[in-house]
């Protein structure tokens, strides 16, 4: 079995809760790194697929309708933080990367 690569991203005490930080990737790719209120910790692809820009570590978290959301600050449309799919239109969809927290430091898996 080949081990899977683990990328340390940041501390858990930089993240603010319903905020996101934006993460360069050693292979070029940006995440988008969230923390709820509830402390869960999330990692999606930072690009937006309706606008390709990279603003999602940008946007605004909440709850739609008992879903934890992104929000896009471009068009507005709102990516579910534990699957990645777009809830105003489910046939687009941002990666969403295994994430755990390891002594205090926020890692993708």
């Amino acid at each position: 079995m080949i081990p899977r690569c683990v990328t340390p991203v940041c501390a858990l005490s930089a993240l603010r809760p319903e905020q996101g930080v934006a993460a360069l990737l050693p292979d070029g790719s940006q995440v988008a790194v969230f923390l709820t209120h509830e402390g869960a910790v999330h990692a999606l692809d930072n690009i937006d697929p309706f606008s390709g820009a990279a603003v999602l570590a940008r946007g605004i978290v909440g709850d739609r309708g008992g879903v934890p959301v992104v929000v896009s600050p471009v068009y507005k449309q709102a990516f579910d933080l534990r699957t990645g799919v777009c809830v105003d239109s489910p046939s687009h969809s941002v990666a969403v990367h295994p994430v755990r927290v390891r002594d205090g430091v926020v890692e993708l898996t």
